[in-house]
């Protein structure tokens, strides 16, 4: 790795933050994907982080802003280091998540949200790394 990756890996000029949210289903788990109309996408939950508040502080809330479900943080999962749209150093942190409460609304920036067992959330994935936490989520549950 250069220098230069080393201090974007270290230092992105975009910080996100998100989660695979899990909730049981009638046959085992089952796991939140989203539909984003902007990026005709379907991927976990995630968004920037707003001033000085924590990762972990904006993975609850953008979990709740685009799902509509309230969560409990559970064990941090691997982070996503890429450059986004706009070439930016991007870093995204996630955690395993587990809905307490809450119903999903749909609204500008996602349309649908989806429960599916982790096999089928992993199929409708529009992005590798997201399927590979699905993964890494149920294992660490």
């Amino acid at each position: 790795m250069s220098r230069t990756d080393l201090e974007s890996t270290e230092n992105p000029e975009v910080r996100a933050a998100g989660g695979v949210l899990v909730r049981p289903g009638p046959d085992g788990p089952e796991v939140a994907v989203i539909h984003r109309p902007k990026y005709e996408d379907w991927s976990l939950p995630k968004g920037k982080l707003d001033g000085d508040e924590s990762f972990e502080e904006a993975a609850l809330r953008e979990v709740e802003e685009e799902t509509g479900m309230r969560a409990e943080l559970g064990p941090e999962l691997s982070s996503i280091h890429y450059r986004d749209r706009k070439g930016r150093s991007k870093l995204v942190r996630y955690w395993l998540m587990r809905a307490t409460d809450g119903e999903f609304r749909p609204g500008p920036e996602v349309d649908e949200l989806r429960w599916s067992d982790p096999k089928g959330a992993q199929e409708l994935l529009s992005y590798e790394h997201d399927a590979k936490l699905v993964g890494e989520a149920l294992a660490a549950s």
